[in-house]
């Protein structure tokens, strides 16, 4: 995890996850990508007025966008002082998830750490329409989301939602793994089961082969029965054992698809209480290498 992209509109929400990035990675050198994309309502026609103040609408929008990130930067280094990490604003006039997309491609990003907040919507209502929508349409990169209100508390407790149902590779279990070993922290591996039963043999090959990835880390099983949903089951798991982080893989009929699938009444109450770490189904693929020949606009600063 060296390189972390965090999309910023500045708002309240934004900043509360830089804070805890700032705090999660206080001791790792590493590389903070700051984006904010803007696309503003360019007027058509001969009637409707492309200056306003003799600056063109396009000029204004990114210089707006351009002086947020660099009040973002300054707010951290008044908090922060010498943080030992560098930062790049970047600012792009384009739709935030295929922005978030390319920069994941072009710069190797190995985690992309966003806000969450609630709105009106099926999507919105799970953690906010932009970060489903970045869930949805990132493949290559894991997610970490923090819900707009939580306060940074060390993960020394960290649940792994699972179902057993699939094989998971080093590559998929690396983010989990290394914030475990940053931290010294107990992984709890929960399978959620509509009544308690056996697993079957392929379950208990998977489980078996993920006990041996984290061998050297402390590590518990627990099954769990779910109750009105997986969600609400999940929620209440979380809660009972004081768990600070809940990290899960994004797969075809994975927990994760099952929730965001949830019908709204099931799952509003379940609303990212903590944050939420999302591994794409990357296989043996990876993370993208990066791309030295990337066109963004870029402002690194060093700390």
């Amino acid at each position: 995890m060296q390189k972390i992209l965090i999309p910023t509109d500045f708002s309240d929400n934004a900043w509360n996850a830089i804070d805890y990035a700032m705090q999660l990675f206080r001791d790792k050198r590493c590389t903070f990508y700051f984006l904010n994309t803007y696309t503003p309502v360019i007027p058509s026609g001969r009637f409707m007025a492309k200056m306003i103040d003799g600056v063109r609408i396009v000029d204004a929008v990114r210089d707006a966008s351009e002086e947020g990130l660099r009040k973002t930067v300054n707010r951290i280094q008044s908090k922060y002082g010498k943080t030992g990490h560098t930062f790049e604003t970047i600012s792009s006039f384009n739709l935030l998830t295929e922005e978030v997309k390319d920069l994941v491609d072009s710069l190797g990003i190995h985690l992309i750490i966003t806000g969450t907040k609630g709105a009106s919507g099926i999507d919105e209502v799970f953690m906010g329409s932009n970060t489903v929508r970045i869930i949805k349409s990132t493949k290559k990169c894991p997610i970490l989301a923090i819900p707009q209100n939580f306060d940074f508390t060390t993960p020394s407790e960290i649940a792994f939602a699972t179902d057993f149902n699939r094989f998971y590779t080093t590559s998929e279990l690396s983010p989990l793994l290394e914030l475990a070993e940053m931290f010294q922290a107990t992984i709890r591996i929960v399978h959620v089961q509509q009544g308690i039963k056996a697993l079957s043999e392929l379950q208990q090959f998977n489980l078996n082969m993920l006990r041996r990835y984290l061998n050297d880390t402390e590590h518990y099983v627990h099954t769990v029965s779910e109750l009105s949903s997986v969600s609400k089951t999940l929620e209440i798991f979380s809660q009972e054992l004081n768990i600070h982080l809940l990290a899960m893989l994004n797969y075809q009929h994975s927990y994760m698809e099952q929730m965001t699938r949830e019908p709204i009444v099931k799952r509003t109450a379940f609303h990212t209480q903590i944050p939420l770490l999302v591994i794409p189904e990357l296989g043996m693929e990876g993370v993208a290498d990066p791309n030295p020949e990337a066109e963004q606009e870029e402002q690194t600063i060093n700390y």
